[in-house]
């Protein structure tokens, strides 16, 4: 690991082959690297059409018109940027170490993989301190977004995420990714999840998962302590006790992912046990979030 990212020195060299992969025909309004169904001046052929009054001469296809003795014009595919938008969950219950680490990790490979394509990038994560939002577009910003998140302090917000995540959302991106570990109540990631289409026609929501919350260890008399509210409450862990809290987790997902379906937005459970490089090369290229 180096000094200044939280990932291996040539992991933006392993993940260079590799790009979001979307299929919104919302673009950005600038040329880029990635084909839209509009038709415009690349390189990329689509088809022929005939020729009417107005359209440019110098797309004529004379080969065609000496064969069939009609004029034909050539169109080609416009080429446009992706604008992607990153909000990261930087609420108390992702202080967890590795369940931070993961997150932060994420958010930069997802990151290169935009400004390695020429694409326009955006980031924010609400927190109680006020920081200066990443917008940046190329590949000479990789390693200013790594250093940018590697840096972010440990997560402390005392708000809820789900109240401030659609004002921390960039409208009109072509792809909305949200990394967070989906443990507020459903009745209020009900509320934010109706208004997030309006943001972007393809919404991708990364739940991380701590191995521990999902298969806890603790065992005896215990006062467990909400990171989120502070709450305090003295226990006894038995079998029975387990049992109960993992029905009420899974029902917890389960009913996040109804919603999620219910909106239209993907999903993807990753936990901190998995290494970052599995998560990008088998469980997001198999989900076809990247290619």
């Amino acid at each position: 690991m180096s000094k200044t990212s939280i990932l291996p020195e040539d992991w933006s060299t392993k993940i260079g082959r590799l790009q979001i992969a979307t299929k919104s025909k919302l673009r950005g309004h600038h040329k880029g690297s990635h084909r839209s169904m509009r038709f415009g001046s690349s390189l990329d052929f689509s088809d022929f059409r005939e020729y009417h009054p107005g359209d440019d001469v110098r797309q004529i296809d004379w080969n065609v018109f000496a064969r069939t003795d009609k004029y034909f014009i050539k169109r080609f595919l416009d080429e446009q940027e992706m604008r992607v938008h990153i909000l990261l969950d930087s609420t108390k219950s992702m202080q967890d170490e590795k369940k931070w680490l993961l997150a932060k990790q994420l958010t930069i490979s997802l990151g290169q993989l935009v400004l390695g394509r020429d694409d326009r990038l955006s980031f924010a994560t609400p927190t109680d301190e006020k920081l200066m939002p990443f917008r940046r577009k190329g590949a000479l910003y990789r390693k200013a977004f790594a250093s940018y998140i590697t840096n972010l302090s440990e997560p402390t917000s005392k708000s809820s995420f789900t109240s401030q995540a659609p004002q921390h959302s960039a409208k009109d991106c072509t792809v909305l990714f949200i990394i967070t570990d989906g443990l507020e109540p459903i009745v209020e990631w009900e509320r934010t999840l109706r208004t997030l289409p309006r943001f972007s026609q393809d919404i991708r929501m990364i739940l991380v998962q701590s191995s521990e919350e999902i298969a806890p260890l603790y065992s005896g008399d215990l006062q467990l302590i909400d990171k989120e509210t502070e709450n305090r409450l003295n226990v006894s862990v038995s079998q029975r006790v387990v049992k109960e809290y993992e029905h009420k987790r899974q029902k917890h997902f389960m009913e996040l992912d109804a919603l999620c379906r219910r909106y239209g937005i993907h999903t993807l459970k990753v936990e901190t046990k998995d290494d970052i490089s599995h998560i990008l090369f088998h469980q997001m290229i198999r989900s076809n979030w990247i290619n």
